[in-house]
């Protein structure tokens, strides 16, 4: 079984081994058992200790106390996270810790989404003694991965910097620094034992497999490449001492950077369809020419999939040049584009290649795990026109008999408010805005924020059941 870092576990630590045949050890013995020059130069194994030096004061344990909705059973089983207090159904505080990584002297902080989530209060402790609060600067729950920042007064921070993740290969040697059972700055080596890895964490599984002891309280804790490069933050271990651990590789994380800084939550894009990888056999028995690709198995009504006229059993084999050679892989390189931009996408339909032009739209929050961007976009557009939104969910829009696949989904009303007043009610899904397309809630909000005092916004609605309708909105 799979898991995330919360649990005590074992794991299997890789060693640096040399081994020397008996006979070459016995012919280089003197009669008194002394052992020859050129043997004790043999016997002198490869040290990890420069490295770990020159890295390990920017590793940093990671202390959180954090909101949970009652105890549900759960108790010494969570290991570092500590106990559960509190009855079933009510709010109670967890404590837990984890580790993470300092990457800029401004005392930016990488580590794991699972470590601070639901945080009311973290502590921030250095390998030098120094501690620190810290606050969430932004936090993605579908990649594992979270930014925070120390607070006060803060210098000469030791920092280390992402590597190239793609660059490692199988049997590379990497080391793992972090606080396992609250063991502060414990080093563990190993090597990578596989890449992009889709363990059925997420949609966009990508994990590097390595055989580095890693523990719970290593979670958000950096794996180290030979040069003192971080490729990749440690965030899962399978159960039991099996030497199997998985870390979110650098280049993701590095993708995922501007947005968590700037924003505090990472938006997506994406197409609108449902998706299967293209094997050896189904190439075959659909006459292509290649063997690696995804077959859309279902285009859902709407989406910019729908729009760009994409058909079930075409095969998309790139996207803007860049090779597909599965469904998931198809996945992740849609997302890390910037929804409203154009792609263009290289299928092949009937046994013939063709290119089709799509406007990519903004990736509904599908697993209910959404996170408000930096200033509570939501909470802004709620205090001045009454209104809370979200993301369209395609299954619930399809429960609802909604048409629309994207869009600004009106999740609450004030009473007495301008958005009451305009006749919006939860369960609508404003279309466009000033006769513009809204993709998202964040576009929707957007605009209520720029709009004038006084001015009016026409918007156009999906009603359940009730076909499209204009609203008009005055902005207070």
């Amino acid at each position: 079984m799979i898991e995330r870092l919360i649990s005590p576990r074992r794991a299997v630590t890789g060693a640096l081994l040399l081994a020397l045949p008996l006979a070459a050890v016995a012919q280089n013995q003197k009669p008194s058992g002394q052992l020859q020059p050129a043997t004790r130069e043999a016997q002198a194994l490869p040290s990890l200790a420069p490295l770990v030096e020159s890295v390990k004061g920017a590793v940093v344990n990671v202390e959180v106390q954090a909101k949970v909705a009652g105890a549900q059973g759960f108790g010494q089983g969570m290991g570092p996270f500590g106990q559960f207090f509190g009855n079933p159904g009510r709010e109670s505080i967890r404590q837990g810790a984890g580790s993470g990584f300092i990457i800029d002297p401004s005392g930016l902080v990488l580590t794991n989404n699972h470590v601070v989530e639901g945080a009311v209060a973290i502590r921030v402790r250095l390998d030098d003694g120094r501690a620190f609060d810290a606050e969430i600067v932004g936090r993605d729950p579908l990649t594992d991965v979270a930014l925070i920042k120390l607070q006060g007064k803060v210098d000469k921070l030791p920092t280390v910097r992402l590597g190239d993740s793609d660059a490692l290969r199988v049997g590379d040697w990497v080391v793992a620094i972090g606080n396992p059972f609250g063991l502060a700055s414990s080093v563990s080596s190993g090597i990578l034992s596989a890449r992009a890895r889709d363990i059925n964490a997420g949609p966009y599984d990508d994990f590097l497999q390595t055989d580095a002891a890693i523990n719970p309280g290593n979670s958000g804790g950096p794996l180290f490449n030979l040069r003192g490069e971080v490729v990749g933050i440690n965030t899962m271990i399978v159960g039991g001492s099996t030497g199997i651990g998985f870390a979110v590789p650098s280049n993701l994380v590095k993708k995922l950077l501007p947005q968590l800084e700037k924003d505090g939550a990472v938006t997506r894009a994406w197409l609108g369809i449902g998706i299967q990888d293209l094997t050896g056999d189904l190439a075959k028995a659909l006459e292509l020419p290649v063997t690696g690709g995804a077959i859309v198995s279902g285009v859902n009504e709407g989406s910019p999939a729908d729009r760009a006229g994409l058909k079930v059993d075409d095969v998309i084999v790139s996207v803007d040049g860049e090779q597909v050679d599965s469904g998931g892989h198809l996945t992740r390189t849609v997302a890390l584009k910037k929804p409203g931009s154009t792609a263009t996408l290289a299928v092949f339909r009937e046994g013939k290649r063709k290119e089709l032009k799509v406007e990519l739209g903004t990736r509904p929050d599908l697993e209910g795990v959404g996170v408000k961007g930096r200033g509570g976009e939501e909470v802004d557009s709620k205090a001045r026109v009454g209104l809370s939104l979200g993301n369209v969910d395609p299954r619930m829009a399809q429960r609802a008999g909604l048409k629309s696949a994207q869009g600004a989904m009106v999740a609450e009303v004030v009473p007495g408010s301008p958005a009451d007043r305009a006749e919006l009610a939860p369960g609508m899904v404003v279309v466009e805005a000033n006769r513009k397309p809204v993709r998202s809630a964040e576009e929707l909000v957007r605009l209520i924020r720029k709009s004038p005092k006084g001015s009016t916004l026409l918007l156009r609605v999906e009603v359940p059941h009730g076909g499209r309708v204009l609203r008009a909105l005055r902005v207070p």
